[in-house]
């Protein structure tokens, strides 16, 4: 197959759904010999952060001369952002080759793998070939279930957890921590960033049943941090607290220059002085996107450009931000369960029926509208609408435009 032919595949495997279990995704790396027993992996789940610890050990990895990998999810605007070696993404090639002979190995099994599970097996193929020291693996939306639990880390590492994809993950924080502590395994150390008492409390059980420890990271790391917020201190920390647990050799001037050199794209990331990109999908994200908001800006509000997925907490999340906003502007984007401007609107203006508000058929529009307003604009809600923002502004092809789904 061709890069697009086997994206066109792929994205035609998300008719799979979801299916939280390990039977599945342990059939597939068995069949790929993948990951090798010597392959060093650093497993990051939680609910907010993730994606920027993994980050930011990836980054102090790679100033200390580690060949490093990093799978991440989901992608901004192409496919490829998902599997990276040494900061490179994965070359259009290189996925066609691994995807066809994913395809032709799993072609008439049933169940077949899902599209999460075998971005997962990609991404371990890649880096075995890629004969990379050290691999970075962000779970999806779970843990315990999570396909990327079929690995065996030298550090189990959990982000702060919140509520987030309830359907599937439970609807209490204690159901919800359960499955992130899923990672956590016997003989393996385990560190987390500091939580709320009831994950905590979750966490720590779990680590004794596993006969295991846990570092409950509290103290924000000191120096200066690439990425924005005070928040991103804390997971700065969190990175260098995994690292020593997994007895990784790392210098004082690698933490440094690793953490001082991190880049995460839409994580209060400022476009042009005028713009920014946040990713926060769920309320405890929308609240430090908030608090972030106030420590640049101070009492100035944004333009809003907003959109988020149906099954996102839509009015908890506007309200945790509501107090920055100053216009609000939505639009379509893409997306299999995305809640269109009509939707969100009316939930916006049953909170804040005053707020001045416009609906976009494109979010190229809706950012020009906010633009127009003369305020600085904010772009947030889902990774995806923050894709589509990012494509927008850099001009370029978004995933589904590379395979023409």
């Amino acid at each position: 197959m061709s890069y697009r032919e086997a994206l066109a595949w792929l994205f035609g495997t998300q008719l799979f759904g979801i299916k939280l279990g390990l039977g599945n995704i342990q059939r597939l790396l068995a069949a790929l010999e993948v990951p090798s027993p010597d392959q060093r992996i650093i497993h990051v789940a939680g609910t907010n952060g993730k994606g920027s610890v993994c980050a930011m050990i990836d980054s102090i990895l790679r100033a200390q001369g580690y060949r490093t990998g990093l799978f991440t999810s989901p992608h901004l605007i192409t496919f490829r952002e998902r599997v990276q070696v040494n900061g490179e993404l994965i070359a259009e090639q290189q996925v066609a080759k691994g995807l066809t002979s994913i395809r032709d190995l799993t072609h008439a099994w049933d169940p077949h793998p899902t599209f999460f599970e075998i971005a997962t097996a990609l991404g371990l193929l890649h880096f075995q070939e890629e004969r990379c020291d050290i691999v970075v693996f962000e779970t999806g939306m779970g843990g315990r279930l999570d396909a990327t639990n079929a690995i065996a880390p030298v550090v189990s590492v959990v982000t702060p957890i919140g509520l987030d994809h309830q359907k599937w993950l439970g609807q209490t924080l204690e159901e919800i921590a359960t499955e992130k502590a899923g990672i956590i395994k016997p003989d393996i150390p385990a560190v987390s960033s500091a939580q709320l008492p009831a994950a905590a409390h979750v966490l720590q059980t779990r680590a004794q049943e596993c006969g295991t420890s846990i570092h409950f990271v509290t103290d924000p790391y000191s120096a200066h941090v690439g990425l924005a917020g005070t928040h991103q201190k804390q997971n700065a920390a969190l990175a260098v607290a995994a690292l020593s647990a997994a007895r990784i050799e790392i210098t004082p001037g690698a933490i440094a220059s690793g953490l001082s050199n991190t880049v995460w794209p839409a994580r209060f990331q400022q476009w042009n002085g005028r713009i920014v990109l946040d990713g926060a999908h769920n309320p405890s994200g929308a609240r430090i996107l908030a608090e972030t908001w106030k420590e640049h800006f101070g009492e100035e509000k944004a333009a809003l450009v907003f959109g988020l997925f149906q099954d996102k907490a839509i009015r908890e999340i506007f309200l945790e931000a509501n107090d920055i906003i100053g216009s609000v502007h939505l639009p379509h984007f893409h997306g299999a369960r995305v809640a269109t401007p009509a939707e969100v609107a009316a939930i916006i203006q049953t909170v804040a029926p005053d707020k001045p508000l416009s609906l976009h058929a494109t979010c190229g529009d809706a950012i020009e509208a906010a633009r127009k307003t003369g305020a600085r604009v904010l772009i947030a809600g889902s990774l995806h609408l923050a894709g589509e923002a990012l494509a927008y502004l850099r001009g370029t092809p978004l995933a589904f435009q590379e395979c023409d789904q």
